[in-house]
């Protein structure tokens, strides 16, 4: 089976995403990533500009990561789908429903993702739904992310799979990409441990791959039968300078993964 490729999701870097985004993707050359995946980089800093930065930096864009209100209004879709073509990536990711408190606003959800689906499968794209741990509360005898498993279409609407999330929301996370294997393709591998905030109330805490508690070499096992061709390495925050821990993340992928 063909290895997948490495990237990263530029969250880590914060506010410099907006402010420094050529010293951004300089780090993320540094620390070793051949990729990065981010939001539509034309909007935010220019067609020629954005070329010239990740050529500079010979970094491919892996995917492009939005809100469920993005999706939801059609003319920035419109915009996302042919910035998506024009950088020649394949994968975007949507965040959220419509109403993540109710199984009404996935429902709601579900039709809008097999209509956007259909949509950028006429493009050559496809729709990634990306999971976080709140899909995996209870709405009454049934969970978010149920819904949209059976309430969507496999060949539309596939999963960009968040495997802290799914262990963090208490899933099986090697069971949870065995099941989902046919619309399972771009990862991404967080790291981590559930911690307490000063209230004593459960928080999740984000560290670099390989020193949290998320068996990673399990689930990318399962990412690899699953057909997984990409692994974005994403981490919300850090307590190191963010190129030292895209660095740390980088070399676990690289020498423990083999990505």
């Amino acid at each position: 089976m063909a290895t997948p490729t490495a990237s990263i999701q530029l969250i880590v870097f914060g506010a410099r995403n907006q402010s420094d985004i050529a010293g951004v993707l300089e780090e993320v050359a540094t620390a070793g990533f051949p990729a990065i995946e981010a939001g539509n980089l034309f909007l935010s800093f220019g067609e020629e500009t954005t070329r010239q930065l990740l050529a500079k930096n010979n970094l491919q864009v892996s995917g492009a990561h939005f809100g469920y209100g993005d999706y939801a209004n059609p003319e920035k879709l419109e915009q996302h789908i042919a910035y998506a073509k024009s950088i020649g990536l394949k994968n975007l990711m949507c965040s959220g429903v419509a109403d993540l408190k109710s199984a009404a606003g996935y429902q709601e959800s579900a039709k809008l993702f097999n209509s956007i689906g259909k949509r950028l499968v006429e493009e050559g794209l496809t729709f990634n739904y990306h999971n976080h741990a709140w899909e995996f509360d209870d709405l009454g005898g049934v969970n978010g992310m149920q819904i949209l498993s059976e309430e969507t279409d496999p060949e539309l609407v596939k999963f960009n799979l968040d495997v802290f999330w799914l262990y963090y929301g208490n899933q099986d996370v090697v069971g949870f990409i065995q099941k989902h294997a046919n619309r399972a393709g771009y990862f991404h591998f967080k790291d981590g441990r559930r911690a307490t905030n000063e209230e004593g109330k459960p928080r999740p805490e984000f560290l670099e791959l390989g020193t949290g508690d998320v068996d990673l070499k399990s689930a990318y096992a399962a990412a690899l039968e699953a057909g997984a061709e990409w692994v974005v390495a994403e981490q919300d925050n850090t307590k190191f300078v963010p190129v030292e821990s895209a660095t740390i993340s980088r070399a676990y992928l690289r020498d423990v993964l083999g990505v």
